[in-house]
Protein backbone atom coordinates (compact mmCIF):
# COMPACT_ATOMS: atom_id res chain seq x y z
CA UNK A 1 0.00 0.00 0.00
CA UNK A 2 2.79 2.38 0.88
CA UNK A 3 4.55 1.62 -2.37
CA UNK A 4 1.50 2.65 -4.39
CA UNK A 5 1.04 5.74 -2.23
CA UNK A 6 4.54 7.00 -3.05
CA UNK A 7 4.43 6.22 -6.75
CA UNK A 8 2.08 9.10 -7.68
CA UNK A 9 4.03 11.93 -5.95
CA UNK A 10 7.31 10.68 -7.43
CA UNK A 11 5.75 10.57 -10.88
CA UNK A 12 4.52 14.14 -10.43
CA UNK A 13 7.97 15.34 -9.40
CA UNK A 14 9.61 13.68 -12.40
CA UNK A 15 7.00 15.12 -14.77
CA UNK A 16 7.51 18.57 -13.29
CA UNK A 17 11.26 18.34 -13.82
CA UNK A 18 10.78 17.33 -17.44
CA UNK A 19 8.44 20.26 -18.05
CA UNK A 20 10.88 22.70 -16.42
CA UNK A 21 13.70 21.50 -18.67
CA UNK A 22 11.42 21.88 -21.69
CA UNK A 23 10.64 25.49 -20.75
CA UNK A 24 14.30 26.40 -20.42
CA UNK A 25 15.26 24.67 -23.67
CA UNK A 26 12.42 26.20 -25.66
CA UNK A 27 13.75 29.73 -25.20
CA UNK A 28 17.43 29.16 -24.81
CA UNK A 29 17.19 30.41 -21.22
CA UNK A 30 14.49 30.42 -18.59
CA UNK A 31 11.94 33.16 -19.16
CA UNK A 32 11.44 35.79 -16.45
CA UNK A 33 7.72 36.11 -15.62
CA UNK A 34 5.97 39.49 -16.05
CA UNK A 35 6.04 41.90 -13.13
CA UNK A 36 3.10 43.90 -11.83
CA UNK A 37 4.06 46.96 -13.87
CA UNK A 38 3.90 44.99 -17.12
CA UNK A 39 7.61 44.43 -17.65
CA UNK A 40 8.41 40.95 -18.91
CA UNK A 41 11.93 41.01 -17.52
CA UNK A 42 13.28 42.53 -14.36
CA UNK A 43 16.58 44.27 -13.82
CA UNK A 44 19.04 41.71 -12.54
CA UNK A 45 21.93 42.30 -10.16
CA UNK A 46 24.31 45.23 -10.48
CA UNK A 47 26.14 43.37 -13.23
CA UNK A 48 23.87 44.92 -15.86
CA UNK A 49 25.33 48.31 -14.97
CA UNK A 50 28.72 47.04 -16.17
CA UNK A 51 27.53 46.99 -19.79
CA UNK A 52 29.55 49.27 -22.04
CA UNK A 53 27.81 52.48 -23.02
CA UNK A 54 26.33 52.63 -26.49
CA UNK A 55 28.64 54.54 -28.83
CA UNK A 56 29.23 55.32 -32.48
CA UNK A 57 31.35 52.16 -32.68
CA UNK A 58 28.27 50.00 -32.15
CA UNK A 59 26.20 48.37 -34.87
CA UNK A 60 22.88 50.14 -34.51
CA UNK A 61 19.61 49.75 -36.39
CA UNK A 62 17.04 52.47 -35.89
CA UNK A 63 17.34 56.04 -34.67
CA UNK A 64 20.57 56.69 -32.71
CA UNK A 65 18.60 59.25 -30.68
CA UNK A 66 15.85 56.76 -29.77
CA UNK A 67 14.85 57.03 -26.10
CA UNK A 68 15.11 53.27 -25.58
CA UNK A 69 18.15 51.24 -26.53
CA UNK A 70 18.03 47.45 -26.76
CA UNK A 71 21.49 45.90 -26.67
CA UNK A 72 21.42 42.30 -27.91
CA UNK A 73 24.33 39.92 -27.36
CA UNK A 74 23.99 37.20 -29.98
CA UNK A 75 25.61 34.10 -31.45
CA UNK A 76 25.09 33.59 -35.20
CA UNK A 77 24.94 29.80 -34.81
CA UNK A 78 22.40 29.87 -31.97
CA UNK A 79 18.95 28.73 -33.19
CA UNK A 80 17.26 30.88 -30.54
CA UNK A 81 19.22 33.91 -31.76
CA UNK A 82 18.09 33.19 -35.31
CA UNK A 83 14.47 33.31 -34.17
CA UNK A 84 15.00 36.37 -32.01
CA UNK A 85 16.70 38.19 -34.91
CA UNK A 86 13.38 38.21 -36.75
CA UNK A 87 11.60 39.37 -33.59
CA UNK A 88 13.97 42.30 -33.25
CA UNK A 89 13.34 43.38 -36.83
CA UNK A 90 9.64 43.45 -35.95
CA UNK A 91 10.43 45.58 -32.90
CA UNK A 92 12.37 48.15 -34.93
CA UNK A 93 9.68 48.29 -37.61
CA UNK A 94 6.90 48.72 -35.06
CA UNK A 95 8.52 51.25 -32.73
CA UNK A 96 10.21 53.43 -35.33
CA UNK A 97 12.27 56.20 -33.76
CA UNK A 98 11.43 55.11 -30.21
CA UNK A 99 13.76 52.10 -30.09
CA UNK A 100 17.29 51.48 -31.35
CA UNK A 101 18.66 47.95 -31.69
CA UNK A 102 22.33 47.51 -30.88
CA UNK A 103 23.97 44.24 -31.90
CA UNK A 104 26.98 42.85 -30.03
CA UNK A 105 28.77 39.52 -30.44
CA UNK A 106 28.46 36.68 -27.93
CA UNK A 107 29.87 33.54 -29.63
CA UNK A 108 29.53 30.49 -27.41
CA UNK A 109 32.70 28.66 -28.36
CA UNK A 110 31.89 25.55 -26.36
CA UNK A 111 28.74 25.03 -28.44
CA UNK A 112 29.40 26.80 -31.73
CA UNK A 113 33.05 26.79 -32.78
CA UNK A 114 32.21 28.59 -36.05
CA UNK A 115 30.35 31.51 -34.49
CA UNK A 116 33.44 33.54 -33.64
CA UNK A 117 34.73 33.52 -37.24
CA UNK A 118 31.23 34.36 -38.46
CA UNK A 119 31.19 37.32 -36.08
CA UNK A 120 34.50 38.48 -37.55
CA UNK A 121 32.93 38.16 -41.01
CA UNK A 122 30.18 40.61 -40.07
CA UNK A 123 32.86 43.06 -38.96
CA UNK A 124 34.58 42.74 -42.33
CA UNK A 125 31.24 43.46 -43.99
CA UNK A 126 31.02 46.58 -41.84
CA UNK A 127 34.53 47.65 -42.82
CA UNK A 128 33.84 47.29 -46.52
CA UNK A 129 30.26 48.56 -46.62
CA UNK A 130 29.52 50.42 -43.42
CA UNK A 131 26.68 49.89 -40.97
CA UNK A 132 24.17 49.23 -43.75
CA UNK A 133 26.15 46.27 -45.13
CA UNK A 134 26.74 44.95 -41.62
CA UNK A 135 22.99 44.50 -41.18
CA UNK A 136 22.40 43.16 -44.69
CA UNK A 137 25.22 40.67 -44.22
CA UNK A 138 24.11 39.41 -40.82
CA UNK A 139 20.49 39.17 -41.99
CA UNK A 140 21.61 36.94 -44.85
CA UNK A 141 23.84 34.88 -42.56
CA UNK A 142 20.96 34.18 -40.19
CA UNK A 143 18.71 33.45 -43.15
CA UNK A 144 20.87 30.67 -44.59
CA UNK A 145 22.53 29.10 -41.57
CA UNK A 146 20.88 25.91 -40.31
CA UNK A 147 22.26 26.91 -36.87
CA UNK A 148 24.06 24.75 -34.31
CA UNK A 149 27.38 25.04 -36.15
CA UNK A 150 25.78 23.91 -39.39
CA UNK A 151 26.97 26.68 -41.70
CA UNK A 152 29.82 25.85 -44.05
CA UNK A 153 32.38 28.64 -43.48
CA UNK A 154 32.98 28.66 -47.23
CA UNK A 155 29.64 30.46 -47.41
CA UNK A 156 31.02 33.56 -45.68
CA UNK A 157 32.68 35.10 -48.77
CA UNK A 158 29.72 33.98 -50.87
CA UNK A 159 27.42 35.94 -48.59
CA UNK A 160 29.72 38.96 -48.99
CA UNK A 161 29.45 38.69 -52.76
CA UNK A 162 25.68 38.15 -52.53
CA UNK A 163 25.19 41.43 -50.61
CA UNK A 164 27.36 43.40 -53.02
CA UNK A 165 30.77 43.44 -51.31
CA UNK A 166 34.14 42.92 -52.96
CA UNK A 167 34.82 39.23 -52.38
CA UNK A 168 38.61 39.45 -52.66
CA UNK A 169 38.85 42.31 -50.16
CA UNK A 170 36.43 40.54 -47.87
CA UNK A 171 38.48 37.35 -47.87
CA UNK A 172 41.64 39.33 -47.17
CA UNK A 173 39.95 40.99 -44.23
CA UNK A 174 38.55 37.74 -42.84
CA UNK A 175 41.81 35.82 -43.22
CA UNK A 176 43.73 38.55 -41.42
CA UNK A 177 41.85 37.98 -38.16
CA UNK A 178 41.94 41.74 -37.58
CA UNK A 179 38.56 41.77 -35.82
CA UNK A 180 39.22 38.96 -33.36
CA UNK A 181 39.83 41.51 -30.59
CA UNK A 182 36.58 43.31 -31.35
CA UNK A 183 34.62 40.08 -31.04
CA UNK A 184 36.48 39.15 -27.87
CA UNK A 185 35.68 42.56 -26.34
CA UNK A 186 31.96 42.11 -27.06
CA UNK A 187 32.03 38.65 -25.50
CA UNK A 188 33.67 40.02 -22.35
CA UNK A 189 31.07 42.79 -22.24
CA UNK A 190 28.32 40.18 -22.39
CA UNK A 191 29.68 38.11 -19.51
CA UNK A 192 30.58 41.18 -17.42
CA UNK A 193 27.01 42.42 -17.72
CA UNK A 194 25.45 39.13 -16.62
CA UNK A 195 25.11 37.11 -19.81
CA UNK A 196 25.44 33.34 -19.61
CA UNK A 197 23.45 32.23 -22.67
CA UNK A 198 22.17 33.60 -25.94
CA UNK A 199 20.40 35.66 -26.94
CA UNK A 200 20.98 37.94 -23.96
CA UNK A 201 19.54 41.43 -24.22
CA UNK A 202 19.51 44.52 -22.05
CA UNK A 203 16.90 47.21 -22.53
CA UNK A 204 18.07 50.66 -21.45
CA UNK A 205 15.30 53.09 -20.51
CA UNK A 206 15.50 56.87 -21.07
CA UNK A 207 16.40 57.36 -17.39
CA UNK A 208 19.19 54.79 -17.62
CA UNK A 209 17.37 51.99 -15.81
CA UNK A 210 18.12 48.59 -17.30
CA UNK A 211 15.95 45.53 -17.89
CA UNK A 212 17.07 42.07 -18.95
CA UNK A 213 15.41 40.03 -21.67
CA UNK A 214 16.71 36.48 -21.34
CA UNK A 215 16.42 34.13 -24.27
CA UNK A 216 14.36 34.33 -27.44
CA UNK A 217 11.30 35.88 -25.87
CA UNK A 218 8.26 36.39 -28.14
CA UNK A 219 7.41 39.80 -29.54
CA UNK A 220 4.66 40.42 -26.99
CA UNK A 221 7.06 39.88 -24.08
CA UNK A 222 9.71 42.17 -25.56
CA UNK A 223 7.09 44.85 -26.15
CA UNK A 224 6.08 44.68 -22.49
CA UNK A 225 9.62 45.52 -21.47
CA UNK A 226 9.98 48.31 -24.02
CA UNK A 227 6.63 49.86 -23.13
CA UNK A 228 7.59 49.86 -19.46
CA UNK A 229 10.99 51.38 -20.28
CA UNK A 230 9.45 54.15 -22.39
CA UNK A 231 7.59 55.41 -19.31
CA UNK A 232 10.80 55.91 -17.35
CA UNK A 233 11.87 59.38 -18.39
Amino acid sequence: MKKGFLTVPIAIIIAGAIIAVAIVYSTGRKAVPPTDDGAAAAAESGSVDKIKAVSSKDHLLGDPKAPVKLVEFSDTECPFCKRFHDTMHQVVNEYGDKVAWIYRHFPLDQLHSKARKEAEATECANELGGNEKFWVYIDRLFEITPSNNGLDLAELPRIAEFVGLDRVKFEQCLNSGKYADRVRADLEDATNSGGSGTPYSIVIAPNGQKFVVSGAQPLAAVKQVIDAALKLK
